[in-house]
């Protein structure tokens, strides 16, 4: 088993994996980027229940063989990695752009590539093959492309979260609301409206970008979509989508398996 960690801008996700890439337990603790070694110490242990030697009562520390993180904090990176080192006792792999990825970065500028759409790469070329896009939509939505082990490029838009909240600050009578999918995709009043906006454009959108994607590279594509807020949105999308909720973690794991 293994400590996977994806340090994002909001949160820090920490799972605990087998073998066969599954997640037993996982766990986030918030990215406070002024937070100290023994901040996270403290976090990491109060979610995780670790007491002495236990992990969640029922498992033992001893059957951790060692810790992946992935990071898009730099200012945090060291700290957590230190962390899980005092925490576990075991060396940590910190999965960076120069990395043994067996994913080539054909990009501009490879060193500014953000480490979790390499790691989401990985997982998705090791899962599916092929030409890829994949759909990241956390507090950025990111939308990565991948030739078989070529990295070609990225799209980034605004997060559904981040424009929600400009949409409610900016305009004075749209309420916070509720992400979820309304009754009616033609907003029959305030709230309704913004979801159906939340939802089905998105969704749009998503299906709208893997089109122009396939006319730019004039081949069909495999579609995967991960995030916060993919579950909400993929149901809505008239493309066939891999709902992934764990693609990075599984890119986690087998940048792990063959780096250790």
């Amino acid at each position: 088993m293994i400590f996977a960690v994806d340090i994002g801008n909001s949160n820090i996700v920490i799972a605990i994996m087998d073998d066969n890439r599954n997640v037993h337990e996982m766990r986030r603790i918030e990215t406070a980027k002024q937070g100290l070694v023994t901040h996270f110490v403290n976090e990491i242990k109060r979610v995780f229940q670790i007491n002495h030697e236990k992990i969640l009562v029922d498992k033992n520390m001893s059957e951790i063989e060692g810790v992946v993180v992935s990071s898009v904090v730099p200012e945090v990176t060291e700290q957590i990695r230190e962390a899980m080192k005092l925490i576990t006792g075991k060396k940590v792999l910190v999965i960076r752009n120069d990395s043994n990825t067996g994913i080539t970065i054909a990009t501009d500028f490879p060193d500014k590539v953000g480490t979790d759409l390499i790691v989401d790469a990985v997982a998705a070329r090791r899962e599916y093959g092929g030409k890829i896009v994949i759909f990241d939509l956390g507090t950025a939505t990111t939308c990565s492309v991948i030739d078989e082990e070529k990295y070609l490029g990225t799209i980034i838009i605004p997060g559904v979260a981040i424009s929600n909240e400009a949409l409610v600050k900016r305009a004075s009578q749209l309420p916070p609301i509720e992400f979820k999918a309304p009754k009616n995709m033609i907003g029959k009043n305030t709230v309704e409206s913004m979801q159906s906006g939340i939802v089905y454009a998105t969704a749009a959108m998503v299906d709208g970008l893997v089109k122009r994607v396939e006319d730019t590279l004039l081949q069909e594509v495999t579609v995967v979509a991960t995030g916060g807020i993919a579950g909400l949105i993929v149901p809505y999308c008239e493309r066939n989508i891999i709902y992934e909720p764990d693609l990075l973690l599984k890119g986690l794991w087998y940048l792990y398996d063959q780096n250790k």
